[in-house]
């Protein structure tokens, strides 16, 4: 099998599997992995990244704003919202986002998001969402130091707890600032089951070890494609960032809900009884 096609693949195994996987409740490993090797890049990329968001953060604001009208005038609501996410090191911060739901849109609780058909998200949100214009506030927690352009998108607090209890290692993730867009963004769908959380978890401990400035560059630009239009895969290609999780050596810490990998320990598999929540990462 091709890459390109492992790749259309693995979109579809995230895309089609039950909300629910049917699997053991096992204790996985936590805390973080010892063996991943953070890249020297992530400790000076603060050098080049506040410069040009500072450069870019008036027309993104001004993109901001006529937005925010259209969202107001489409739906009864806010235009923006800020909602605590988890970032480097475990620290609390207020990431900003375009609404792209409905107000009322968790008045029964969080929910697992059932993707693209999500009743919830308003018909000018589904357009923010696939252009990833919802995005286009966080600017300014860039030019705050909260989050990278490129790095793991952040996880609300209330669902981190549980997500480390079914992810090995999850907090990993943590050891480096979140981004705009990242490796597991740009490869994957948006997460619909654990399954998805678990295999852009992998993408993001291979980002965390390789990172470097042409790789952010690339990444940088393959958004800017999706944002004209460009489906994410063929985006990807075109930058030569093609890349699945059972590509990467990280692969051993997650199983595929279709796999019978022998090698993979029981007290490494996943429990997704125990989680009903909406991941609202994208």
């Amino acid at each position: 099998m091709s890459r390109t096609e492992k790749k259309i693949a693995d979109r579809s195994a995230c895309t089609t599997l039950a909300e629910t996987l049917d699997r053991p409740e096992i204790s996985v490993p936590r805390g973080n992995l010892d063996t991943l090797n953070i890249s020297r890049y992530h400790a000076w990329k603060r050098v080049w990244e506040l410069p040009v968001a500072l450069i870019l953060a008036p027309p993104a604001l001004l993109m901001t704003a006529m937005l925010i009208v259209l969202i107001r005038l489409t739906s009864r609501g806010p235009g923006i919202y800020a909602q605590n996410r988890i970032g480097l090191h475990g620290r609390v911060f207020q990431v900003l986002k375009l609404r792209s739901m409905y107000q009322d849109a968790e008045r029964w609780g969080a929910q697992w998001s059932s993707g693209s058909k999500d009743p919830r998200v308003t018909p000018l949100g589904r357009w923010l969402r696939k252009l990833h214009l919802d995005e286009l506030p966080q600017i300014i927690n860039v030019v705050k130091g909260e989050m990278s352009f490129c790095g793991p998108r952040p996880e609300r607090p209330e669902f981190v707890s549980k997500l480390e209890a079914s992810i090995p290692y999850y907090i990993s993730r943590l050891t480096v600032r979140p981004g705009i867009t990242g490796f597991a963004q740009i490869n994957l769908p948006p997460d619909v089951t654990l399954l998805c959380v678990h295999k852009k978890q992998t993408l993001d401990l291979e980002y965390i070890e390789n990172a470097s400035f042409w790789s952010d560059l690339k990444m940088i630009f393959c958004t800017a494609l999706r944002l004209f239009g460009l489906s994410g895969l063929a985006a990807s290609q075109v930058c030569g960032l093609v890349m699945v999780p059972a590509d990467s050596r990280f692969s051993f810490y997650y199983q595929d809900g279709s796999s019978t990998d022998e090698n993979i320990e029981d007290s490494q598999k996943i429990d997704t009884n125990s989680i009903a929540v909406e991941l609202a990462s994208t």
